[in-house]
């Protein structure tokens, strides 16, 4: 007898029920649809494809942009018994030729790979080889040029789906407008279009704008204001700095983050805030992504999205657990002409586009007519050094060019390290090393072929691990090394990469069509606006322009949001102070009490309550830890 993916569910992950769209979509998928899911960050997506990659024969391959997202999922399905397997840049050939095997032997029920490995055609030779039953499309709406974070390596994925003709394809995102979603299933070429969609609403999360000409200060109000983990999001690499430093010395503690950091700075970093060693991580746009850390109670924006969708995203990490939180956007008078300043950013002239476009391939030594389907390493810092440019007009000519075709830009990528002993065999014996470098160095002779001959890729993680030392040993041991002359090391790092994707072309040839430029200008100018009307219009519910956006129609403001919460009434004064004085008598009681019992003893229900307790909060007479209600001391 068959099992049920509701029998799948209980024997794997040990729950009793889906969430919300989780069963209709996996019901879609083993009935062989082609299938979209909108659902909000934290509704569940991967339990969408891995309870039928439990049921389906063969193997499931889930494209996804986020290492990070790989490694979590690969070790957190290892813990409950699932095989799976994650192809990256981080792994030795070694690493790397055993995943495959693994898949190709049946000893893997999903392989996890970035988008950027489809273009090699030894791997696509290797996938062929193997019974490939159902393809996911993790963070789909980079497949759509009219979306926010479009990817071109995503549109590979078109190409793929057609060797598994058999194979049904689920697209997954957390933020997509109608439009999006057609180009979506348009583009993953759909064969019948099947679409099951949450509601964007995430009634747990209360969304504020605070207006103010000083912005560190408005932050650490809300911060102190606010109980639990937090993250601030700002734009720019030196504010992340900054404004930790100042988090730090108003005795908040605090971290920073941002793509530019050495992996093992971001592994270090990661893992303090999600231990709860800080507090608060003031990031860019690169923090949170595949970061499953259910308890983030509060989320602020230093600085304005450009769009809904990168909002929505990144607001969306507050409260995963279903206990209430906050998004709170930070805004200063000048942010509106910041705003439209990054349209004009975003979409530099033609003829200076075509201008990178031409000191690019002089700067990376690449001949007309030549370059086509080569990978060349960009130092961008280095590029606009030298040429005088503005690193965002660089960034998105670049952008724009790799929309275009004639190039595919890649940005913050991180090469693997790699080690070639240079020291003749015969003079090694004369190495005076300490005891952990001694262990080191005798595993990386046992563990990697061709050191005396090559550069050879290795792992640290995967050092670390065997030895039972810390990276940061490893690496330690391996620079003292190289200080001998023993070894020459080139340590993993971060840098962005150029793929031309076409011959290089003689700069009048640069053709920049409307749908490319102009129409894409129309749509961020669009999604610009949307985003000022959420951020400085008070007309209206908070969460509904941002709901009205995703094409859905609420029925009533949502009664959390600052702009209905200056506006309710619905609560006469005396009801309201009775109201009160019950919750604090409840609250005062020895250990506190939930908002469910809270609400249970007042014959009302708790959304009813949630505005008058959040309320008490922001006065500071009661505290919300998780879920329990207590009297402020």
């Amino acid at each position: 007898m068959s099992l049920s993916p509701l029998d799948v569910l209980r024997r794997h992950w040990g729950y009793d029920s889906f969430r919300e769209m989780q069963l209709p979509i996996i019901d879609s998928i083993l009935a062989g649809n082609d299938t979209l899911g909108l659902l909000p960050t934290g509704g569940g997506k991967s339990i969408t494809f891995q309870v039928p990659a439990m049921m389906l024969d063969g193997l499931t391959l889930v494209i996804t942009p986020l290492i990070s997202l790989m490694k979590d999922q690969v070790d957190n399905l290892a813990r409950i018994g699932i095989r799976a397997v994650a192809l990256h840049s981080g792994l030795t050939r070694a690493e790397h030729r055993l995943g495959l095997d693994r898949c190709r032997l049946g000893k893997a029920k999903l392989l996890y790979l970035s988008p950027e490995k489809l273009q090699s055609k030894t791997f696509i030779e290797e996938l062929q080889q193997m019974q490939v039953s159902l393809i996911v499309v993790d963070e789909a709406h980079c497949i759509s040029q009219w979306g926010y974070d479009f990817r071109p390596s995503y549109l590979r994925i078109a190409a793929l789906r057609r060797l598994f003709s058999d194979a049904p394809v689920l697209a997954l995102t957390a933020s997509a407008t109608p439009e999006v979603a057609d180009d979506i299933m348009e583009r993953l070429e759909f064969r019948s279009r099947t679409l099951f969609s949450k509601s964007f609403s995430r009634p747990n999360i209360t969304y504020v704008v605070r207006h103010t000409d000083h912005k560190p200060e408005m932050i650490l109000r809300v911060l102190r204001a606010t109980r639990g983990c937090a993250i601030v999001y700002v734009r720019s690499r030196r504010r992340t700095r900054e404004l930790a430093e100042i988090l730090v010395k108003e005795g908040i503690t605090a971290d920073f983050y941002h793509a530019g950091l050495a992996p093992e700075d971001k592994n270090t970093k990661q893992n303090r805030w999600k231990n709860d060693e800080v507090r608060v991580m003031v990031a860019t746009n690169a923090f949170g992504m595949g970061i499953d850390k259910p308890d983030v109670r509060t989320v602020i924006h230093a600085d304005p999205p450009s769009s809904l969708e990168e909002y929505y995203q990144e607001a969306g990490r507050a409260g995963r657990d279903g206990l209430p939180s906050y998004a709170v956007v930070v805004t200063a008078p000048a942010d509106k002409a910041t705003l439209t300043r990054r349209l004009n950013e975003s979409f530099p002239d033609k003829d200076t586009i075509r201008r990178v476009y031409e000191l690019a391939g002089n700067f990376l030594d690449v001949a007309v007519g030549s370059g086509y389907n080569n990978l060349y390493e960009f130092n961008f810092s280095l590029f606009c050094e030298r040429f005088r440019m503005r690193p965002p007009v660089v960034r998105n000519a670049l952008a724009i060019l790799s929309r275009a075709g004639y190039i595919d830009y890649v940005d913050e990528v991180t090469t693997r390290s790699r080690v070639m002993v240079v020291m003749s065999k015969h003079d090694l014996y004369s190495l005076r090393l300490d005891d952990t470098t001694d262990r080191v160095f005798q595993l990386l002779l046992r563990t990697y072929t061709g050191l005396f001959a090559d550069y050879v890729y290795i792992s640290e993680p995967l050092m670390a691990s065997r030895l039972n030392i810390t990276e940061e040993s490893i690496y330690n041991a391996l620079l003292s090394l190289a200080r001998q002359h023993a070894i020459h090391y080139v340590p993993r790092k971060t840098t962005p990469y150029i793929l031309y994707t076409t011959s290089r072309e003689l700069p009048r040839h640069i053709t920049l069509t409307r749908k490319v430029y102009e129409d894409q200008r129309e749509r961020m100018a669009h999604r610009i606006e949307a985003m000022k009307r959420f951020i400085f219009s008070d007309t209206e519910c908070r969460v509904n322009t941002m709901l009205r956006y995703f094409g859905e129609k609420p029925a009533e403001p949502c009664g959390l949001c600052d702009v209905c919460r200056s506006r309710r009434k619905t609560v006469r004064p005396t009801d309201y102070g009775a109201l009160r004085d019950n919750i604090l008598r409840l609250a005062s009681q020895p250990g506190g009490h939930t908002v469910d019992y809270i609400a249970a003893q007042l014959s009302m229900q708790p959304a009813t309550i949630i505005p008058h307790i959040r309320t008490l909060m922001d006065e500071g007479a009661i505290i919300l830890t998780g879920n329990t209600i207590t009297i402020a001391r």
